[in-house]
């Protein structure tokens, strides 16, 4: 059934009885526009794409600079970040749902197969050391995370409310490893902006309200577009055939 026209008929007909053509109308697009941007496009941004996109996105993503291939899952994806990550190695693992649910967050930190930076920060004290743990998350040999957008045109698209994570993924990591589930391509980077305005950002700050009893929400306060990478081998992004993050 097409729900929106039952409610625009059924507007029209309540204007017909009361003379209220023009305001009946206006709600009557109002609606629509609601149900569009809940509905229609959260559909949109939570849809897996065809193989021919995710192919056509690696091609663009390696003529950039930024090495990329596509597994099936996250089980893989999981197995592929691990096979890339020298035991010792010094880790620092960004905030990241999608880490989280594969379950690499939970290898780095606690197997004791790394040197993980985020265990030496958990120890050290932010008003004593701030300057010291801000140098550590900045340049450590490894990082791995995630993005919010990435262009069929190869462009990645990185939002953050603190900034902390974009030291190390824009010049200080030597090794940059992003797990990317494969709903976060997008057709351009103005329909990545409005990925991340219009879904991410809602749905970020439910999160954070909820994480520290607060009720501001998240803020994009620095938004990261990267256009290539400058350095070969430097950055290395798996796109998973599953919904993963936000």
């Amino acid at each position: 059934m097409n729900y929106m026209l039952v409610i625009t008929t059924f507007f029209n007909f309540v204007d017909e009885e009361n003379g209220k053509t023009q305001i009946v109308n206006i709600l009557s697009i109002y609606i629509y526009h609601l149900y569009w941007y809940t509905i229609v496009m959260n559909d949109k941004w939570k849809s897996i794409p065809s193989d021919e996109v995710l192919q056509k996105t690696v091609e663009a993503l390696r003529a950039n600079g930024i090495n990329a291939e596509v597994v099936s899952d996250g089980k893989e994806a999981k197995e592929k970040v691990l096979s890339m990550l020298p035991e010792g190695a010094e880790i620092m693992n960004m905030t990241s749902r999608t880490l989280d649910t594969i379950g690499v967050a939970d290898e780095i930190v606690d197997s004791g197969k790394y040197n993980s930076v985020r265990n030496q920060l958990t120890k050290m004290d932010r008003t004593t050391q701030s300057l010291e743990m801000q140098k550590l998350g900045a340049a450590p040999e490894y990082t791995d995370g995630s993005v919010h957008a990435v262009s069929e045109d190869g462009k990645v698209l990185i939002a953050s409310n603190t900034g902390s994570q974009l030291p190390a993924y824009v010049y200080g990591s030597p090794h940059v490893i992003w797990v990317v589930g494969a709903q976060k391509i997008v057709e351009n980077i103005d329909e990545g902006m409005k990925r991340i305005y219009d879904y991410i950002l809602p749905l970020e700050s439910v999160r954070l309200n909820k994480a520290y009893n607060i009720n501001t929400g998240s803020f994009v306060s620095k938004l990261l577009i990267i256009n290539r990478e400058f350095v070969k081998d430097r950055v290395t992004l798996i796109l998973v055939k599953e919904v993963l993050g936000f």
